[in-house]
């Protein structure tokens, strides 16, 4: 079966439910590569909450500004790629925790 929309609406969720979502999808589906895909978003968007966290303390003595200009890029990017290669049925990996989550 093709799991492309729920895919999608995993990446999607970056921008309304980053945690939830993920942890229900990984919890749900039978699929491996869902699965996965799943483990992959949800640690991308705490790595990225955590990050941009760190960027915008760090933003009050100057040297987390271009940090939370580049983790805040990476944090909008990313998911919108996911959804569309899912969409295109694609393989996609999140940078670095690809590798790690298979």
């Amino acid at each position: 079966m093709d799991y492309r929309g729920v895919k999608a609406i995993t990446h999607a969720s970056a921008f309304f439910a980053p945690f939830l979502v993920p942890i229900i999808v990984w919890l749900l589906m039978q699929e491996r590569d869902a699965k996965n895909m799943a483990l992959q978003a949800l640690l991308f968007h705490l790595f990225m909450s955590i990050l941009i966290s760190i960027s915008w303390i760090l933003s009050f003595v100057l040297i987390g500004i271009p940090f939370l200009i580049v983790f805040g890029l990476m944090a909008i990017y990313y998911p919108i790629k996911g959804i569309i290669y899912s969409l295109q049925g694609r393989p996609f990996h999140y940078p670095l925790l690809g590798s790690i989550v298979r």
